[in-house]
């Protein structure tokens, strides 16, 4: 049976929360345009230009993802987390290599990468999992299942190597945790044992890795090596001062100062164009989309849904948390994007699923 939207939903469609992502979205493709623009050169930029393809399809796909009821994911959620995994564990062997990792997978003219995937199957399979436990104040015994949950995608992502995506994938694995009800001394008590070996682990880094984290901690050591793409964007944000140089008007972007300015560092650009006002400008709508999430998953009619939204929510937190505070030197850089503005197919697409699946919480809340 094909789905469809049903009718009757359409009085408490949920608006407000895709017409802020679609704004987020739209300064976005503006900054990926710049960031890509040669001064002189006509057309519209290649890669601003996928990026609007992308933002097409994610949009349909966001529109998608109102068409069933949320629940059925419930039922499926751990069918999903396997398919998600599988396609992480793959990479290995047929993906395609780009900037010295092995992250892609080519299906025809377009190329995902299954770890933006992970989190949305990861999310999913824990809001299933404590969906069933009594709530708060959860002890150790409901720890395993969720680690294994986490532990298996991210080491496998580790291995690609994507340090920053492996991260992030803990991170929102554990804001899942703790909003599940685990109480937080069982978590402390689980990360020292990881403090204490630390040191260890660091020296099973890649060298590239190691130096990012030792850049973080003294840039100044080596500015035109390791340390010169925190020093660079840091003089990008704050070149931008209060109000900006103006839209394709930065010159640490166009003088190529920036590394990575349309993917990684896509902040930095923004800001050096438009400023501080820009910048917090820019910050409030992330605010706007957490707050509003936050409403959702309080209103959600099951406790599966609730968690759905946190989770996916938790995604853009982090995603913001750390590419700001690597593109302003407050965090080591990692291959992080900054979420539904980064130039990035997989990355963008996800984020318009989970913000469809978000709406749907919203939307069916209404419906019994």
């Amino acid at each position: 049976m094909p789905m469809r939207f049903d009718r009757r939903l359409l009085p408490h469609f949920e608006w407000v929360l895709p017409l802020i992502v679609l704004a987020i979205c739209g300064l976005g493709v503006t900054s990926v345009y710049s960031a890509t623009y040669t001064p002189g050169r006509s057309g519209f930029p290649p890669l601003a230009l996928r990026q609007l393809v992308w933002l097409g399809a994610g949009a349909l796909g966001m529109l998608a993802m109102l068409t069933f009821d949320c629940r059925r994911l419930d039922r499926r959620a751990y069918v999903l987390y396997a398919l998600v995994v599988a396609a992480v564990l793959a990479v290995p062997f047929v993906g395609d290599v780009a900037g010295g990792s092995r992250r892609w997978i080519r299906l025809g003219p377009v190329s995902l990468q299954p770890s933006e995937f992970a989190k949305l199957g990861l999310v999913i399979a824990l809001a299933h999992y404590f969906a069933r436990t009594p709530g708060a104040g959860l002890g150790v015994r409901y720890l395993p299942i969720p680690l294994v949950l986490i532990a298996v995608p991210a080491a496998a992502i580790l291995a690609q190597p994507d340090l920053g995506s492996a991260a992030l994938l803990v991170f929102v694995g554990m804001t899942m945790v703790v909003l599940g009800g685990v109480r937080l001394r069982w978590l402390v008590a689980l990360a020292l044992p990881g403090i204490a070996v630390a040191p260890v682990l660091f020296q099973h880094l890649k060298e590239y890795q190691r130096q990012r984290i030792l850049m973080f901690l003294d840039p100044t050591q080596d500015p035109l090596g390791a340390g010169y793409h925190i020093i660079q964007s840091k003089i990008a944000v704050g070149s931008g001062m209060m109000w900006g140089k103006g839209f394709l008007a930065g010159t640490q972007n166009h003088l190529d100062f920036l590394p990575e300015q349309h993917t990684d560092f896509i902040f930095s650009v923004f800001s050096e164009e438009w400023g501080f006002v820009g910048a917090a400008g820019l910050m409030m709508l992330y605010l706007a989309v957490l707050l509003r999430g936050m409403v959702i998953a309080l209103r959600a009619r099951d406790r599966f849904g609730g968690l759905l939204t946190l989770g996916l929510m938790s995604i853009v937190f982090w995603q913001v948390v750390v590419n700001v505070g690597m593109t302003t030197g407050m965090l080591p850089v990692v291959g992080i994007p900054l979420p539904f503005f980064s130039y990035g197919g997989s990355s963008l697409f996800c984020l318009l699923l989970g913000t469809g699946l978000v709406m749907n919480v919203s939307t069916r809340r209404f419906l019994f």
